[in-house]
């Protein structure tokens, strides 16, 4: 193998496994760091920076920096189940916990002349105001609601994310001089890009929830209804009571965010039906416990047939029952077992198998070109749609995902805007700015605590069932405290802390070899990745992650660190006689728009 070229900002990032799987690539670390020390506000706004919204995301976060916590792979010992360092409720601890921070926010400069459209007020529009506003441009963002926030209001449950969170957030951004015009629906691009704006974003969102086609929907369509249609109508209180007996049908977290809502809502029989199996379920994990938690069953494999009705009224559902099978390219498919269909008696039927894109207000000659399931043709990285000054993102780009992947687009479009309206191309992307520092603060001493915890991952504290279940709008997750968000913050393993090696120090004494306590060190002769993998201290045999290679040593041999279990202790660095080894911390921050963003740093009014 060639010596690792730890220079490339992507090498350290992809060590920093929380942040690399993290779409905005919030520095993780960091900011955990600063909630053990007490220090709330610093860490929101290191939040704030990369993904926005931190107390609607310590709340409701998809959480895909969890899976890839390196704490959940090293834990061997601690339990039947490892798991990983609670990152999104210890974002929450910071929301809550956080001093005032307006004064901390963004000052505005003055206007550069460029008009720009925000169609929509949910994640991916609102970060593409907070990003550019600060920079002079002028922002006018169109919501058809009274209220910002898009999904995030209108989809998620109070239980789940209180009302106060979003306004509070969503507020920061709209204090910024933005023009927000609530109440005022988008009926056609055309007439938008008639009214002289100089970019238009769409960050509509996919408003559309997917049908029900089966014998029966019609003839009992007063008692079914489209899931996200229905929590809209229950968050803004024109829906306050459900029947006593509901099926929800899907398996994703909106069909979740439903039976947990029509349970809080008078319903005494609920239940989940679900077409796959439990573990191919969309929804979380963490949001079928949920469900499971407050008595809601969960029925896997059963495929809806036919809604039974008597004169309009519903009586119940059949269903089919099915198994998966697999064909050699491991492709699923449904078959049937042959046994009884089976009928579950209800009086409302609420429909959550998915989320589409509608786009009846864009022209179909306006220049905005579609694909063959109706997504607007975009760059990947770009958002810029075959209308050159057209960009999307969020939901309304590439289909439903989740809030933190919103803010992700968000951020990139706003690149794509500030250069595009700079003259530059859209298609380059700016690199990430990085920085490695030493945490030597002596001989054997180090600026941040090394310890390992032996903790196992602290629970959160939860509402009394009778006080969750019988209002809607009381939450049900209460939050750390601060002293269990600091025992839960010393379980992470400051994976942002690298271990740099430098070969022309090292005498190969096998000191660091000895002392390593997850066997990841290894001096050997070189070779192919793949054999050599096989040939370490210990194995290396999770390929996602890279091998740290030295260049050649004086014995003709190379350094091999296997990057995916190393604790990050320091304890190489403490037991090299030479220094050869330090514990440098990795800080990369993401490039937002901005001059930084562009080839040339030219004001706008000066290129007019």
């Amino acid at each position: 193998m060639q010596p690792v070229n730890t220079s490339h900002p992507a090498y350290f990032h992809k060590v920093v496994d929380c942040q690399w799987a993290c779409p905005a690539h919030t520095p993780v670390p960091e900011y955990i760091r600063l909630i053990g020390q007490g220090r709330y506000g610093d860490a929101y706004m290191i939040n704030w920076v990369s993904n926005v919204f931190p107390g609607v995301l310590g709340r409701t976060c998809d959480r895909p920096c969890e899976p890839a916590c390196r704490r959940g792979r090293v834990e061997e010992n601690n339990g039947e189940k490892p798991e990983p360092v609670a990152i999104c409720r210890l974002k929450r601890v910071a929301a809550d916990n956080k001093e005032d921070v307006k004064a901390r926010m963004p000052s505005i400069g003055p206007k550069n002349g460029k008009r720009i459209a925000c169609v929509g007020a949910g994640p991916a529009a609102l970060t593409v105001a907070r990003d550019l506003a600060p920079l002079g441009y002028s922002i006018t963002v169109f919501d058809a609601e009274a209220k910002a926030g898009g999904f995030m209001r209108s989809q998620i449950p109070r239980f789940r994310l209180p009302e106060s969170v979003i306004d509070e957030e969503t507020g920061y951004i709209l204090d910024m001089g933005i023009d927000f015009r609530s109440g005022q629906r988008i009926d056609s691009l055309k007439d938008l890009m008639g009214q002289g704006f100089d970019a238009i974003f769409v960050g509509s969102g996919a408003p559309r929830g997917r049908e029900l086609d089966v014998p029966g929907r019609k003839e009992a369509a007063a008692h079914i209804h489209v899931g996200i249609d229905w929590l809209a109508s229950v968050s803004f209180g024109h829906i306050t009571t459900v029947a006593p007996r509901v099926i929800v049908l899907g398996g994703g977290n909106t069909a979740m965010d439903c039976c947990r809502s029509a349970r809080r809502l008078g319903g005494k029989d609920v239940k989940v039906i679900v077409r796959s199996g439990f573990e191919e379920m969309k929804a979380s994990p963490w949001e079928r416990e949920d469900a499971i938690h407050e008595g809601i069953p969960i029925i896997n494999y059963h495929v809806p047939k036919s809604v039974q009705h008597q004169n309009g009224r519903l009586q119940g559902m059949t269903f089919e029952i099915v198994r998966a099978e697999y064909d050699a390219k491991g492709r699923r498919s449904l078959v049937p077992t042959g046994e009884p269909d089976v009928f579950f008696e209800c009086d409302e039927v609420l429909v959550a198998v998915g989320q589409e894109n509608a786009f009846p207000w864009i022209e179909q000659d306006c220049g905005v070109a579609f694909d063959k399931w109706g997504l607007p043709i975009l760059g990947d990285a770009t958002f810029q749609s075959t209308v050159p000054n057209v960009f999307f993102g969020g939901d309304a780009s590439f289909g439903p995902k989740n809030i933190i992947t919103a803010v992700a687009q968000g951020h990139e479009a706003a690149v794509s805007i500030d250069r595009f309206l700079h003259g530059e191309s859209v298609t380059v992307r700016p690199e990430p700015l990085t920085k490695l520092m030493s945490q030597k603060m002596g001989i054997h001493e180090w600026s941040y605590h090394n310890d390992v915890s032996n903790d196992t991952r602290f629970k959160v504290p939860w509402a009394a069932a009778e006080t969750a279940l019988a209002n809607i709008r009381v939450e049900v997750e209460l939050g750390f405290d601060a002293a269990t968000a600091f025992k839960e913050a010393s379980r992470c393993l400051n994976c942002d802390v690298q271990t740099v090696f430098n070969r022309d120090t090292c005498i190969e004494c096998d000191a660091c070899v000895d002392i390593c306590p997850m066997d990841c060190i290894t001096f050997t002769a070189n070779g192919d990745e793949a054999e050599l993998r096989t040939r370490l201290k210990a194995p290396a045999t999770n390929t996602d992650q890279d091998l740290y290679v030295s260049a050649e040593l004086k014995t003709g041999r190379v350094m091999v660190k296997d990057e995916d279990v190393c604790l990050h202790c320091g304890l190489c660095a403490e037991r090299c006689p030479t220094g050869a080894w330090d514990m440098q911390k990795f800080l990369l921050n993401t490039m937002q728009a901005g001059p930084g963003c562009r080839d040339s740093k030219v004001p706008l009014k000066e290129l007019a």
